[in-house]
């Protein structure tokens, strides 16, 4: 199976959910996440993470932090809102009634 990249529905749902679960994170540990837990089969590229992170900021379902790293890098900590939790539950009802209608296509044509 390849690996996908193109995200863009699903990868905010993906990540609210991922910041939900793990707590504050950096772009980088979103995107191993991501790839870990699909098995390697999502594929989340810099171009596609960081403007979603962006416009998620804006929408007010996270908020960002600057923090120095153990090896004293700075690095942006992304974290989940109230707001974004709100979000997460919508989303999380559109996607099972997607998923679900697309089954149910697949399972009859």
């Amino acid at each position: 199976m390849a690996r996908q990249d193109s995200l863009q529905g699903s990868l905010p749902v993906m990540v609210l959910k991922i910041l939900g679960r793990r707590g504050p994170l950096h772009g980088y540990g979103i995107t191993a996440q991501i790839e870990s837990m699909s098995k390697d089969v999502l594929r989340v590229e810099e171009g596609s993470l960081y403007p979603a992170l962006h416009r998620m900021e804006e929408a007010g379902w996270i908020k960002a932090r600057w923090v120095t790293t153990e090896n004293k890098r700075r690095a942006r900590l992304y974290e989940i809102t109230a707001a974004g939790r709100k979000q997460l539950e919508d989303e999380e009802v559109r996607w099972k009634l997607v998923t679900a209608a697309v089954g149910q296509v697949l399972q009859r044509a």
